[in-house]
């Protein structure tokens, strides 16, 4: 078996768990102050605070956590097409896109 250091196995209870604390994320003070700014983490165009989502940097299906350093505003169309994709895929995606520009 080949050992990949970007899968991590996360259980659906830490999956819940983590789902929960994002909930809680979102009604903070904190959150609020990040989305009323307006600003998507991944392409930096302005959008209505209520149409911005929380993204996690690395996915809690890739073993990230509900914190303040690991989730960023992000507009629905950068939220999905970056999936659960981590930091580094991510950048890779959109070196991609500019290659081919």
């Amino acid at each position: 078996m080949e050992f990949d250091p970007f899968i991590i196995e996360v259980s659906e209870k830490e999956i819940r768990a983590e789902r929960e604390k994002a909930r809680a994320l979102r009604k903070s003070q904190w959150w609020q102050t990040k989305v009323s700014r307006g600003i998507c983490h991944y392409c930096g165009n302005s959008f209505p605070p209520a149409e911005l989502t929380m993204d996690h940097l690395v996915p809690i299906i890739r073993g990230g956590k509900s914190s303040k350093g690991n989730c960023v505003p992000a507009c629905k169309e950068c939220n999905n097409k970056k999936k659960y994709l981590l930091p580094i895929e991510w950048q890779e995606y959109l070196d991609g896109l500019a290659k081919n520009e």
